[in-house]
């Protein structure tokens, strides 16, 4: 076997390439995460019911200690579409991923087949003529551009960050989420008690009214009372239709968080009853743990790193390409003599590309580039803004929520005794029907006011754990697509082990802690390129 057809040979070669490329320089800058604002304590740090020391729950939705929301957390993780079409995106960028690490192989790889017949003129002058004849031809074309500047590895810093980014991404998506169910489950709560109370009232006003209009017909009272009274209970009974629909939407949108049709959600719902109350206090932790915690935090982070990457494969542009070009195959007349030793001829050589007309082209690419990571940059930045904003928002909300909650649970107290007095001085002849309004009125209003805040307290809380970006943990060991989805898509084009069980988050462990800016050889991820047969 001749050196040519050594494969120790074409190793060696495959290996010499790769170190050149690894022990070239690598253009562009190397990245480094941008300053943002960050305060050094939250600002309600005196309120008892604020832990700033301890570090805010996982699974925040456990706090309530309702069944049904627990329920509804996990059926949505499981089948919400918007998800699922978040872990696909994490997919797709692995597979982006591997691309970017094929850059480093040769670019061009071609086996190439063909028979040619050729016909000569014979009415061509004798000496530019030629016998009738046949080409059998086989080959194998390669061209390989050597990495020298970073350029490829550049390209796989980028995909990293990319990869990472979708991973934040998926998070961001599952935060939002299990908080939209819980804020969609408090409302559906507020607006059945809302409605129990809108029973509640027509009774008694129902009450109220058949009073006046006894009083009414034995001659004490004018009619102007019963319209009153009439008045007052139907409005009440309007409230409940307009609360009916409310409900209904509300299902509705539960549903489709659920990924699932519109329904009534009753065996789940049947779970518990009532506003899940808010708990006693709430773990802030500090603001720094934002930065690891927040998910569109993270995600922003993850951008501007890919960005950083994106200047050093733009520069590399400025300087030369090496490639080393070659072929080698087989060619002759006969098909018979095809796979013989006379038959195998090739050509191979470097080449050098280098396009120093284009300069004002590439160095406004670059720029373009740059400018592009500043902005970035300052993306980052103000998200880290907005998320301390969340978290100061939705700790007044609670703090001052609660306090709020106190005083208006002692005014519906008040309320409620000031609605039976008065009724009880008008069936006495004591106070006229105006007293028995006024009085009902205002039940009503404190009523519906306290269970509108109760929920809101409630509410707060769930952006709280939001903006602190707690949720997202639950997908830690999980796949990010559930395996019918795989299942379909295996069946549909071959994914090799890429969608093997548990191995995309695996993998997204490797490339978060074995990245393309590290020391050591592991970032390749060689299986992430070619196929394991």
């Amino acid at each position: 076997m001749s050196m040519l057809h050594s494969p120790r040979v074409a190793t060696a070669a495959v290996l010499l390439a790769l170190a050149a490329s690894a022990a070239g320089c690598m253009v562009g800058p190397d990245y480094r995460v941008p300053p943002a604002p960050l305060a050094e304590q939250w600002l309600v740090t005196d309120a008892p019911r604020v832990d700033t020391a301890g570090r805010a729950p996982d699974q925040w939705w456990s706090v309530f200690g309702d069944p049904a929301l627990d329920a509804l957390v996990e059926a949505a993780y499981q089948q919400n579409l918007t998800l699922r079409a978040a872990g696909l995106r994490v997919i797709a960028a692995q597979a982006r991923r591997g691309i970017a690490i094929g850059e480093l192989f040769p670019q061009t790889q071609d086996v190439n087949a063909g028979y040619v017949r050729t016909w000569s003129s014979k009415n061509q002058p004798l000496l530019l003529g030629g016998p009738d004849f046949n080409t059998f031809r086989v080959g194998f074309d390669a061209a390989w551009e050597i990495d020298l500047w970073g350029r490829f590895r550049r390209g796989i810093e980028a995909s990293d960050a990319e990869l990472l980014a979708s991973v934040a991404d998926y998070d961001d998506v599952l935060v939002s989420l299990v908080a939209e169910v819980g804020v969609t489950y408090v409302q559906l709560r507020v607006i059945e008690e809302l409605l129990a109370l809108a029973h509640e009232n027509a009774r008694l006003q129902r009450n109220s009214l058949e009073i006046a209009r006894i009083r009414y017909e034995a001659g004490g009272t004018s009619d102007l009372d019963v319209q009153q009274a009439t008045t007052l209970l139907e409005d009440t009974e309007a409230d409940i239709p307009a609360l009916e629909i409310q409900l209904r939407q509300t299902l509705d949108s539960l549903s489709v968080l659920l990924g699932m049709p519109p329904s009534n959600l009753t065996e789940t719902l049947a779970q518990s009853t009532g506003i899940p109350a808010p708990p006693p206090n709430v773990a802030v932790g500090i603001p720094a743990e934002l930065l690891r915690r927040r998910p569109d935090i993270r995600r922003a982070e993850r951008q501007v790193a890919a960005q950083s990457a994106r200047i050093g494969v733009a520069t590399a542009d400025l300087l030369p390409r090496f490639q080393l070009v070659g072929n080698v195959g087989l060619t002759a007349e006969r098909a018979a003599d095809l796979f013989t030793g006379r038959s195998f001829g090739g050509i191979a050589g470097p080449e050098v590309d280098w396009p120093v007309f284009n300069y004002g082209r590439i160095i406004n690419a670059v720029r373009v580039e740059d400018a592009t990571f500043q902005e970035l940059a300052a993306h980052y930045a103000d998200t880290v803004l907005g998320a301390q904003r969340d978290v100061e928002d939705a700790v007044i909300g609670y703090v001052r929520g609660v306090d709020e909650v106190a005083h208006l649970e002692r005014s519906v107290e008040a309320a409620n005794r000031a609605a039976e007095l008065s009724l009880i001085q008008y069936t006495g002849g004591a106070a006229d029907y105006t007293r028995v309004l006024t009085a009902d009125q205002a039940k009503i209003t404190a009523d519906r006011r306290l269970t509108d805040r109760r929920g809101a307290v409630t509410a707060s809380v769930i952006a709280l754990y939001k903006a602190l970006g707690g949720g997202w943990e639950m997908r830690e060991g999980n796949d990010f697509v559930p395996t019918a989805t795989k299942r379909e898509m295996e069946a549909r084009t071959w994914w090799d082990s890429m969608l093997s069980e548990h191995t995309e988050a695996k993998d997204i462990h490797a490339a978060a802690t074995d990245t393309a800016t590290d020391t050591g050889p592991g970032f390749l991820r060689w299986r992430r390129w070619w196929p394991q047969w």
